[in-house]
């Protein structure tokens, strides 16, 4: 029970004129004053549901199933290792195999699925980092189409390309922008759009004391207004026949229902609503009348969250068309320098192909999805798939995410990493080996059976290739004895 939780009086009385009929008030505040308990989410292009079980029973995890999740589980690790290892540090996270994320942030993506399947090609996440739910989305979308992931602020930026990186996820181009340019820039590209809304954050405060300190009926209007912006914005982006989620982590209806009613009457007979009653076994307790799910801390024990899911039945094209203006920096990798590298990807690693267009900039090499041919000269984005690989006089020399990312598909090379080996991988130590080896050139390591990163061998140990900035010097993977 954390007493220091700030909840205003003014912010307690706003709630009691709209908190529904069968909560009581002070079961909410209780509960804001309660901690979160931790959940994860399992990164299904990096390890199946059933591999992950196996690995947290080994370490005597116990897991409790989020019901809207199936790769999502509320988490509780043994007390010695919750005191000596942060979860960040846990050879189950340095892999990419899990992805830290609070339950009902869970819900928004599982929204976008129909009949538990994600059927868009082309997806829009609008206001991404730090990658939760995009990240989500992609492990729905298995590699395929190609999914857009925008961030306005460009710090958060790079947060949710290292993340994107760290996951393996190679089908995603990230944007830089205001989300409200995608309507004009973007008119009718996307099967999928998720609008998880900048919002005031009323339903946070399990996870920051502070969270209402700044709280004010005024605010919740200006950050509507915003709402309402983007969520047009979304509409015209949206393909006729597609599906538009918006959420927010925030319990107010001037947020949550005001802004759905909003792009209901300005694109009246354009768009509807699709209930959410059923979307998991329970979700009757959180839904609306008009079938929006408004989720209460106290009602599946997580934090405040509101999702509401439309269909776009018909197209109005937006006041403005903006094209963009600017050359695309980028060329098709030549055919012949394309057989040399997958000649070389095969020799050295069994990889006779990649999912993807191999695309050149300067001495820079990228696969880029397939899909995004579509949409590559509406906007200008920030970065396009993956960096493979820096081209010199005797071909391709290999990134780190190409580890990460495609890393898996190979038959030969592979070294999987014991605790000590990884340890001393993480903290940029070359990897000594126990016999000398006679192997040659690049290998793939793996961590928990998947790929992390490069080495080299040599005779008797692993060069390491892992970048300097990634390079850790804490705690990681075991606690307890030190290791020598």
């Amino acid at each position: 029970m954390n007493q220091n939780t700030y909840i205003p009086q003014a912010f307690i009385d706003d709630v009691k004129s709209y908190i529904p009929e069968h909560l009581c008030i002070d079961d909410y505040i209780d509960k804001c004053k309660q901690p979160l308990r931790r959940s994860i989410r399992v990164n299904t292009l990096k390890m199946s549901i059933e591999r992950f079980k196996s690995i947290a029973e080994s370490k005597n995890w116990k897991l409790d199933p989020v019901p809207w999740c199936k790769e999502g589980f509320w988490l509780a690790r043994p007390i010695d290792e919750e005191q000596n290892l942060s979860i960040g540090n846990t050879d189950l996270h340095l892999s990419g195999a899990i992805y830290v994320q609070e339950a009902s942030s869970m819900l928004p993506p599982t929204a976008l699925l129909e009949n538990g399947e994600f059927n868009a090609a082309s997806a829009l996440d609008m206001a991404s980092a730090p990658g939760s739910k995009t990240s989500q989305i992609a492990g729905y979308m298995k590699g395929d189409g190609i999914l857009v992931a925008n961030e306005f602020s460009s710090s958060r930026l790079k947060v949710l390309s290292a993340n994107m990186k760290r996951l393996g996820i190679a089908n995603v181009a990230l944007s830089h922008f205001d989300a409200a340019v995608f309507g004009p820039y973007m008119s009718e590209c996307f099967d999928s759009i998720l609008l998880d809304a900048p919002c005031s954050g009323e339903g946070t405060v399990r996870k920051d004391a502070d969270a209402l300190k700044n709280w004010s009926l005024e605010s919740n209007i200006e950050i509507a207004n915003v709402q309402k912006q983007l969520i047009e914005s979304a509409f015209y982006a949206l393909k006729t026949g597609g599906t538009l989620v918006y959420s927010t982590c925030t319990l107010t209806p001037i947020e949550n229902q005001a802004v759905c009613e909003h792009v209901l009457s300005l694109f009246d007979g354009l768009i509807e609503i699709v209930p959410l009653t059923n979307l998991f076994e329970g979700a009757e307790k959180a839904t609306t009348p008009e079938g929006y799910l408004h989720i209460w801390p106290q009602t599946f024990d997580c934090e405040g969250f509101f999702i509401a899911k439309f269909k776009k039945v018909a197209h109005q094209a937006p006041k403005e068309i903006k094209v963009k203006k600017g050359d695309f920096p980028f060329s098709e990798f030549d055919q012949k320098s394309e057989q040399a590298f997958y000649n070389t990807l095969n020799k050295q690693f069994g990889i006779k192909s990649l999912p993807g267009t191999l695309m050149q900039r300067d001495k820079e090499l990228w696969l880029f999805p397939k899909a995004f041919s579509a949409i590559s000269n509406k906007i200008k984005y920030a970065r396009i798939g993956i960096n493979i690989g820096t081209l010199h006089k005797n071909g391709v020399r290999l990134n780190h995410e190409f580890a990460t990312c495609f890393g898996d598909l190979a038959t030969k090379n592979t070294f999987e990493l014991s605790d000590l080996q990884a340890n001393d991988y993480f903290g940029g130590k070359d990897i000594k080996l126990e016999q000398l080896s006679t192997e040659k050139g690049e290998l793939l390591l793996t961590l928990c059976g998947t790929s992390i990163g490069l080495g080299k061998w040599m005779k008797n140990k692993i060069k390491n290739s892992l970048p300097r900035d990634l390079v850790r010097d804490n705690q990681l993977i075991t606690w307890g004895k030190a290791i020598k």
